[in-house]
């Protein structure tokens, strides 16, 4: 067993990230796909995830598939099958796990994990352990991934790009300085365009260059998240990894698109609706409220309308947020156009365990109506969500989402085992077909 180094890595912190996530699983799940341009998002009608082979065709995310088309006419399109996507998810967080409890779930393709101290009970070194966890990645889940090894969570950020895709770069701490010298200030972790447009008037052009200033120069000039990213460049472990799942959302989104485009005015609302049921059911689960909406409505075009709503109270129910969108919603929709989306924003959160009465409200149609929700929770959470909906729901919950091309489903979704339901599910994907 080597000696611990503790210069080279005071901190252990991996940042693991899958290739091509979705578009991996797919392949995963069905190896005739293997060496091909897939595609998916066919639902949406643009590209969602891509393999690298159909990057190499110069299909971009968030293209059109009629674009795709034109400039690899044999990619193959799928619709997303997220519950597959969360099976690997889950499958990818349990590996990592065998070599550390220090997990942190950043989302469905990543998470970042801190192996300190882990060098003598696995008798390995971290740099040994990043390779052995890359490797169980890679073979048990038939896709690559790309991992970074560093002293802090922004470093290990920027490792795990360094080699992409399948790579494994390492940062000791002795080190810092080359993988910064020609990286641009953008391409740091919590560093946007428009601060590195600032920090390049100032002069800062890279990421060795922003290090390098003092932190009196940060403290003057850029906020405090920034002056916490200065310290974890120069490997200084300030975020910590989060084991506990997330809970202190600053807001929630739900939007859906549906196809094809619609002038129907009830069935746009439900849409809307069915997006604010949404939002309220995870606010509810996080035992969060929200005091400030927005909502909008998404043309055919690609237009955006709609609008930005204060509440009287703190308010995780739908019912609440349906009665103050209505009037609104009807004076911004418009016949004469078609609507392809909607969206619901709720901001503003923060954690209620009492209800907040306005001067007007009526206390006891409140607590009914946060019991019945209470108790439609609980039928959601025994026989699946949307077991039972509001009535202004409706018309999005008994029509498909999509229509014509875009209406075929993942196989997963029509293909089940015996003793399932559409609600009840086994953790078990289901293999594809190409057709």
């Amino acid at each position: 067993m080597q000696p611990v180094n503790l210069f080279k890595y005071p901190k252990a912190i991996l940042h693991i990230d899958g290739d091509c996530f979705f578009a991996s699983c797919e392949v995963a799940k069905n190896p005739s796909l293997k060496g091909k341009a897939v595609v998916t998002g066919m639902e949406r009608g643009i590209v969602s995830s891509l393999t690298y082979e159909a990057k190499d065709r110069g299909v971009k995310r968030a293209m059109s598939l009629p674009e795709v088309k034109k400039i690899c006419p044999d990619a193959i399109f799928l619709p997303s099958d997220y519950e597959t996507y969360s099976l690997y998810s889950m499958r990818m967080f349990n590996i990592v796990r065998r070599y550390t409890s220090i997990v942190e779930e950043y989302s469905i393709d990543e998470c970042f994990a801190d192996l300190t101290g882990m060098q003598r009970p696995l008798n390995m070194n971290y740099e040994k352990i990043a390779e052995q966890i890359k490797h169980d990645l890679d073979t048990e889940l038939g896709m690559t991934f790309s991992i970074g090894l560093a002293p802090s969570k922004v470093l290990a950020k920027i490792a795990s790009k360094w080699k992409k895709p399948s790579g494994l770069a390492c940062i000791p701490g002795r080190d810092i300085h080359l993988f910064l010298l020609n990286l641009n200030t953008e391409k740091v972790w919590g560093i946007g365009p428009k601060t590195s447009a600032y920090l390049k008037n100032l002069g800062v052009n890279t990421a060795l260059e922003f290090v390098n200033r003092d932190k009196y120069w940060i403290k003057d000039k850029l906020t405090k998240p920034h002056y916490e990213i200065w310290q974890e460049l120069k490997g200084k472990s300030v975020y910590k990894v989060e084991k506990k799942a997330k809970k202190n959302y600053q807001s929630i989104s739900k939007t859906k698109t549906f196809t094809p485009a619609s002038t129907d005015n009830e069935f746009v609302f439900s849409q809307l609706s069915k997006n604010i049921e949404n939002a309220c059911i995870k606010a509810r689960r996080h035992n969060l409220s929200s005091n400030k909406i927005f909502f909008y409505l998404k043309t055919q075009e690609f237009k955006y309308i709609g609008a930005e709503i204060k509440l009287n109270r703190f308010s995780n129910l739908p019912t609440d947020l349906i009665q103050v969108v209505r009037p609104i919603y009807k004076k911004i929709y418009d016949n004469s156009k078609q609507y392809r989306a909607t969206g619901i924003i709720i901001m503003n959160l923060k954690i209620d365990n009492k209800i907040q009465l306005d001067l007007f409200a009526d206390p006891i149609k409140i607590e009914n109506m946060t019991q019945i929700l209470g108790s439609l929770d609980k039928i959601s959470k025994k026989y699946g969500k949307h077991s039972l909906f509001l009535g202004s729901s409706f018309k999005a919950m008994s029509h498909d989402q999509h229509q014509g091309d875009r209406a075929k489903q993942a196989d997963r979704k029509t293909m089940l085992f015996k003793g399932e339901s559409n609600r009840k599910r086994i953790g078990i994907p289901v293999l594809g077909k190409v057709i």
